[in-house]
């Protein structure tokens, strides 16, 4: 089941940049940077091996990809700035934020400031998430979008960069492949994992009493 889920969320990935070409990176790091659980680790990696074949440039595939970032974590942070934390516990409740790890973002902003933007978008799972505080503290939007640029730009270069990498020598070695599958399994197994804990402390807390 899990293989096929993989295999599913892959190819559909795989179509989407195949078809679209730098747009399709766009659109699918937007997806994640709303806050949808839709890994880069998966898109950037495969804009890299369409570098190795000449169909991307290293420096565009990076480009594009932390545009997505920008235009998806833009939803997120006129979700915050515009809805207040009411929306963000209403909407955050389908993408696996509970009030608690808010109020750790909040608390983290309140004392980094802006450059938490930029911090949190080199770091994993944080920066799928830290639009929202930027937008409760109504961070001004022209250094908002500068910093998450900045910061999202290395983080899709360096995924692309192993995606070419691996690309070149795909069909050299023919343990990439396997290991390239592995890899993927990780994120998605890491997903699953994720959204069972996510219904299971959501029913602990509607259900206390039968904990």
């Amino acid at each position: 089941m899990l293989d096929h889920a993989i295999s599913l969320l892959v190819s559909w990935v795989v179509e989407v940049i195949s078809a679209a070409g730098y747009l399709g990176v766009v659109v699918l790091m937007a997806i994640e940077s709303a806050c949808i659980p839709l890994p880069s680790e998966i898109t950037m990696p495969f804009a890299g091996y369409l570098v190795s074949l000449g169909r991307f440039s290293l420096i565009g595939a990076a480009t594009m990809g932390a545009l997505g970032c920008n235009l998806g974590s833009t939803v997120a942070y006129v979700v915050a700035a515009k809805g207040g934390r009411t929306a963000i516990e209403r909407w955050g409740a389908h993408v696996l934020l509970r009030p608690v790890e808010l109020d750790r973002a909040e608390r983290f902003f309140a004392r980094y400031g802006a450059v938490t933007v930029f911090v949190g978008r080199l770091l994993p799972v944080i920066r799928t998430f830290i639009s929202f505080p930027a937008g409760l503290a109504r961070m001004p939007m022209l250094k908002f979008q500068i910093y998450s640029f900045v910061g999202s730009w290395p983080w899709c270069f360096a995924l692309a960069y192993v995606g070419a990498l691996l690309g070149a020598r795909w069909d050299s070695d023919p343990t990439l492949p396997r290991l390239f599958h592995e890899f993927d399994a990780i994120i998605v197994t890491a997903l699953f994992a994720g959204f069972a804990w996510f219904i299971w402390s959501r029913w602990r807390e509607i259900h206390p009493s039968k904990r």
